[in-house]
């Protein structure tokens, strides 16, 4: 079971399964065996994805709904969990469109809770169990967003940024221990995340070779944890560009042009 010990039968608990890249998550590590924790706000989509998982795979599935910015329901979900979690991937995520300023606080505060604090309630609960049993995996599912110039107003960048760096704070506190820790950053990935935030004819807009597939994404970021590789960049396109941010002056940067990022959370 790709380097797991068969008799622990670890689970997989993955957040914002409900679509896209955490779907695809959820159905690529039950086709390897490893039964799945579906966590995500809308039930109905959980169940559907649970319905599908069980019919193509013999693994066990549970759907657990829950808001991920509500700091006692991550800690309720934290605490509910009877069984051995041995991959972690956090994937749930979101962008706001109006500028920070423009907002109250509780809106920016649920997005620090689902981007910054959930997936290190759910490491910190999760990654103890990981280490006793000698063997578990954590990816982080940040984003090429994290090497790019912070969009005017808006905490997604930077929020992907502070995700890369707890995965590098989180995999050398854990090296020798057999967990390893990932930040995975795919630049744009065709999912319904755009549909849904509503900026589809904009970034469709883009050049196609600006695009990947999620399989692919998905593949490179379990190669990447398997290896202990701290972050993943898939595409080279993507790491061309990351490396291009890596040496560009801060005043082209500031320069460059923004867009803006409806807030409809997949």
């Amino acid at each position: 079971m790709d380097g797991a010990r068969e008799e622990v039968r670890p689970w997989a608990l993955v957040t914002g399964a409900s679509a896209g890249i955490g779907s695809g998550y959820a159905r690529f590590l039950a086709a390897r065996g490893y039964p799945v924790i579906l966590v995500a706000r809308r039930l109905d989509r959980l169940e559907t994805l649970a319905a599908d998982i069980e019919q193509a795979q013999d693994v066990c599935v549970r759907c657990c709904p829950c808001d991920l910015a509500d700091p006692k329901a991550v800690t309720a979900l934290a605490e509910s969990i009877d069984v051995p979690v041995g991959v972690l991937v956090n994937n749930a995520g979101y962008a706001i469109e109006e500028y920070f300023l423009e907002t109250d606080w509780t809106t920016q505060r649920d997005l620090l809770e689902v981007m910054a604090i959930a997936p290190l309630r759910l490491s910190q609960a999760l990654a103890p169990g990981m280490v006793e049993r000698g063997w578990g995996r954590i990816i982080n599912v940040a984003s090429l967003a994290a090497f790019v110039p912070e969009t005017p107003g808006s905490l997604y960048s930077p929020m992907k940024s502070f995700m890369v760096a707890n995965s590098r704070m989180l995999s050398r506190e854990l090296a020798g221990t057999g967990v390893h820790v990932t930040a995975l950053c795919p630049g744009f990935t065709r999912t319904e995340f755009h549909d849904v935030l509503g900026n589809r004819e904009e970034v469709d807009r883009m050049p196609g070779w600006m695009w990947g597939e999620v399989e692919p994404v998905i593949q490179a970021g379990w190669a990447a944890v398997e290896k202990g590789r701290e972050v993943c960049v898939p595409r080279l396109a993507n790491r061309v560009i990351r490396m291009a941010m890596s040496v560009m002056p801060e005043w082209i940067q500031r320069r460059l042009p923004h867009t803006r990022r409806p807030d409809r959370r997949p």
